[in-house]
């Protein structure tokens, strides 16, 4: 009977499930979006309930989609946007507030006043992140405070805390597995990433009660059983998903890299069996935790990517469809001049300025929807730019940047971002690594795939982009780019 591995994206805007055969191919894909909630300004919220919903349906439409019965899934794997925090009543499995997205600012001035108080060198050397709202310690913190009687019940362990991995697992077992695997774990501001277990340290800092965490497993193994009809189904991966694309990718060398190209961009390097502190601002993250091994990463985080492109056709109304936005911008041959610093929600790497805004710089009477269009496509490239030279400083020099999500299908983006690294931009054939990734990690688990090197083998490139720019021409551009950044800094402070 021919099986398959059945992955679970579940991302910033769509939940999607995909089921993969033996070789990486997609074989059948269900997507359905959710809600954006925005209650106040920098305030960024999702319904769980409905984040389950839609997940859950679209794991029933791809196996009505694929013509397979449950039985013929060998495994499930999660990958997930990660920070983003759920807390819930693990009575009832009902969320006690909103989900608070990775996205989300509200916790700026509480991470001020930790760096104000001199706390971010102690938490950096303990988590290998910065003093950011992005990461979910402070915004648990925040419900715990704000939600009435949230922390007296959490202190009590009739709360549940979970990024949106340990949500989905909860409710795929029925309430059997509160669990985070070590990569997701990373992303809290709660885990020591030397040792893989949750900090004393971070907890006490944060004020979070112990009795609301999830247990931390490996990021390949079985978790629990899955029952889909009749049939019981190990969950035997889990990871976040910028993790899960570096997976996906076969990026298992230390100094292999990727770029994922989403609602924001997170360039990812695989650094070995030891973390490596940045002194560039990049963060030290997890990579995957395997049965016998951890793995870790520098991950530089963009948080407007692809984004900008919906916001170009959401409201200025330049495009219609999101794929439109190529032929616009190739319609002239540069922005003349025009650089767009997209700070809608402050700035990641390096810069980690969560008051910095949107910026719009070099227009003239000459400025058209084209230069606009293009300087947005420039601006993603730009800051991926950023991330790797500040990467390559901290660990070594790379040869070439793997790249996936998708924006990749736009030609002229990925020209772009070759010219601006002077490395080569490889896209592969099968670009959905990110469930890819949890497909190969819950694979592995259950012999699915018999190690490292056949998953490798399964990956394929699809296109080469090379670098047509000199050395002169891309430190000028950078260097603009650089002065436009700065114009855009601490402007909602």
């Amino acid at each position: 009977m021919t099986t398959f591995i059945l992955a679970l994206d579940q991302g910033t805007t769509s939940s999607r499930s995909i089921l993969f055969d033996h070789k990486g191919n997609i074989r059948a894909l269900a997507q359905r979006e959710f809600g954006q909630h925005f209650p106040q300004p920098g305030w960024v919220e999702h319904d769980a309930l409905e984040i389950w919903a839609t997940q859950k349906a679209t794991i029933d439409e791809v196996i009505a989609k694929a013509g397979i019965r449950p039985a013929q899934i060998a495994a499930i794997g999660i990958t997930n946007q990660r920070e983003t925090t759920v807390l819930w009543d693990r009575l009832t499995g009902q969320p006690v507030a909103p989900a608070i997205v990775w996205q989300d600012r509200r916790t700026a001035e509480r991470c001020a006043q930790l760096k104000a108080a001199g706390q971010e060198a102690e938490v950096t050397r303990t988590t290998g992140l910065v003093l950011d709202p992005y990461f979910s310690g402070t915004k648990l913190a925040w419900l715990l405070d704000h939600v009435p009687g949230a922390r007296a019940r959490a202190e009590k362990g009739e709360l549940a805390f979970g990024t949106i991995d340990s949500w989905l697992a909860w409710q795929l077992t029925a309430g059997q597995c509160h669990v985070t695997d070590f990569s997701n774990a990373s992303r809290t501001l709660l885990m020591d990433l030397a040792s893989g277990q949750w900090s004393p340290k971070m907890l006490q800092l944060l004020n979070i009660p112990p009795a609301c965490l999830p247990a931390i497993v490996p990021s390949q193994g079985v978790i629990g059983q899955v029952r889909i009809g009749e049939s019981l189904i190990p969950l035997a991966g889990m990871a976040g998903d910028q993790q899960a694309a570096l997976f996906g990718q076969a990026c298992f060398t230390p100094g292999m890299a990727k770029n994922t190209y989403g609602t924001g961009c997170f360039l990812l390097m695989n650094v070995g069996t030891q973390p490596i502190a940045s002194h560039n601002r990049q963060l030290s993250t997890a990579a995957w935790q395997l049965p016998d091994s951890r793995h870790y990463a520098l991950e530089g985080a963009v948080f407007i990517g692809g984004a900008v492109v919906q916001w170009l056709r959401d409201n200025l109304k330049l495009i219609e469809r999101a794929s439109d936005v190529e032929t616009l911008a190739a319609s002239v041959a540069s922005s003349e001049g025009v650089v767009f610093v997209p700070a809608f929600a402050g700035l990641g790497s390096p810069h980690w300025d969560p008051d910095a805004r949107g910026t719009l710089l070099g227009i003239t009477r000459g400025t058209g929807p084209a230069h606009i269009a293009r300087a947005a496509l420039e601006a993603i490239a730009y800051q991926s730019a950023d991330l790797l030279a500040g990467m390559q400083a901290d660990s070594r020099p790379m040869t070439e940047l793997r790249v996936d999500g998708g924006a990749t299908a736009n030609n002229l983006l990925m020209q772009i971002q070759a010219d601006l690294l002077g490395v080569p931009v490889i896209r592969p054939k099968v670009t959905e690594t990110t469930a890819l990734g949890a497909a190969y990690l819950a694979g592995l688990a259950t012999g699915y795939w018999s190690g490292p090197d056949e998953v490798a083998r399964n990956w394929q490139m699809d296109r080469s982009f090379i670098p047509q720019i000199s050395a002169d021409e891309r430190q000028q551009r950078m260097a603009r780019w650089q002065k436009a950044v700065d114009r855009s800094r601490h402007w909602a402070d």
